[in-house]
């Protein structure tokens, strides 16, 4: 039986960042994570400028986020016939005081376990240790049960329990074991990377068609000398869900003929999307999936946070940034309320409710949703959109989208710091 302050299950993005956090506030901490080695595993995402100010406030910068990513300079979207619906700067393009990132997803993994093991030494994380469960027999000291990769189990007291164990997690799923399955809408997405120009700006994030079939494009790093990004790509189709996910596996490697005839007629002059996924170096399918909301993260000295408390399409780019958040937010309550239940009640009172209804907004498309509109009005080919959906009614829909999400632009600027420079428990 080992003692710490927090166990912290699941050593994924969340995970890591809140390690880093307690580190920084004085909270000890163990990271229990089921990989028996740390890889960079997945493609791009995007770090939304809130979340950027958090990794900042930690030490990890541009320097060290530029190995990773680069900042966004523009978002757009584009119908079918490839014309222009909505565009916009992002990040310090757009007058906010932090970039927007995109990055490779693995390698900012890795980044932050790294960051976690020289900063916290090489027993931060303990690898090969899936979390089983928890036991609350003695209500002010939760214990984690977890077994080892060669099959053997362990328990961890501790103060409080952390589940950042993703959307598989065995922390939610003994808090809420009445929860819903897994949620798929029909939504199935192919994902992989070439090497390419990058198109519109030199680092644009382009969503193109519509919620039936859909492309996502945008470079996970800066040029080379021959002008060459990593550019991360994400195919998308829509179909009946009715008979559920059918496949054995969430994720898995396929072969091109499987999906590009969906894109044939992705060809316009400023990109030729069957020629793009033909240079592809590589293409994983997984659907789109999320689970409902739940009606809490927290069970006295437990608490949920990232995929495992709120699971959420991919439409707003939220995912890795809310997790973030949380990791943040807990520190600055633990702060203010010490080490123990108080702490994690008012993170669940603060975030559970408005990122439950964030869940079911992306669930909807998100900021894509303005696609949805133009689908339903003149089914995604236009000549001028202004005629179809005027720029006001553009502007206030992205409005509404930022607000929900965290990273409205004047409230972020105008916000104090989430955790004070020098604050500790």
């Amino acid at each position: 039986m080992k003692d710490v302050d927090v166990v912290i299950a699941g050593g994924g993005i969340g995970g890591l960042t809140l390690a880093l956090t307690l580190h920084q506030i004085g909270v000890s901490c163990v990271v229990l994570e089921t990989a028996r080695a740390m890889r960079p595993l997945g493609v791009g995402i995007n770090i939304q400028p809130n979340a950027v100010r958090e990794l900042f406030a930690l030490g990890i910068g541009a320097d060290l986020l530029d190995q990773v990513g680069l900042p966004v300079q523009e978002w757009a979207l584009l119908g079918l016939n490839g014309k222009e619906v909505y565009a916009e700067p992002r990040g310090t393009f757009a007058g906010y005081n932090w970039p927007q990132y995109a990055v490779h997803r693995g390698n900012l993994h890795m980044l932050l376990y790294h960051q976690v093991i020289e900063r916290m030494g090489p027993d931060a994380v303990k690898l090969g240790a899936r979390a089983l469960g928890y036991d609350r027999s003695n209500p002010k000291q939760p214990v984690c049960h977890v077994q080892t990769g060669d099959g053997q189990e362990q328990s961890y007291k501790c103060t409080l329990l952390i589940g950042a164990d993703g959307i598989h997690s065995a922390i939610r799923a003994q808090m809420h074991p009445d929860q819903a399955p897994i949620h798929w809408g029909g939504a199935i997405m192919w994902r992989g990377t070439l090497r390419a120009k990058p198109m519109r700006s030199p680092s644009s994030f382009i969503g193109l068609g519509t919620h039936q079939r859909r492309m996502v494009i945008y470079p996970i790093s800066k040029p080379d000398d021959q002008g060459l990004s990593l550019i991360n790509w994400i195919a998308e189709v829509t179909v009946d869900s009715s008979g559920g996910w059918q496949q054995d596996s969430w994720f898995r490697e396929t072969k091109l003929h499987e999906f590009a005839h969906h894109f044939e007629d992705f060809n316009y002059d400023w990109l030729d999307v069957p020629a793009m996924l033909r240079a592809a170096d590589c293409a994983y399918e997984n659907p789109m999936i999320d689970r409902d909301p739940i009606s809490s993260w927290v069970d006295g000295p437990v608490a949920l946070m990232g995929d495992a408390a709120h699971p959420m399409y991919p439409t707003g780019s939220n995912g890795a940034s809310q997790a973030i958040m949380d990791a943040r937010i807990i520190g600055a309550k633990l702060i203010a309320h010490g080490i123990g239940p108080r702490a994690l009640s008012e993170y669940n009172a603060e975030l559970c409710e408005p990122i439950s209804q964030l869940v079911l907004r992306n669930r909807s498309a998100g900021p894509f949703g303005l696609l949805n509109l133009l689908h339903d009005r003149c089914g995604g080919v236009f000549d001028d959109i202004e005629t179809v959906i005027p720029a006001q009614e553009r502007d206030t829909f992205m409005g509404k989208y930022k607000q929900a999400a965290g990273f409205a632009k004047d409230m972020l600027n105008a916000a104090p710091a989430t955790i004070a420079v020098g604050a500790t428990v």
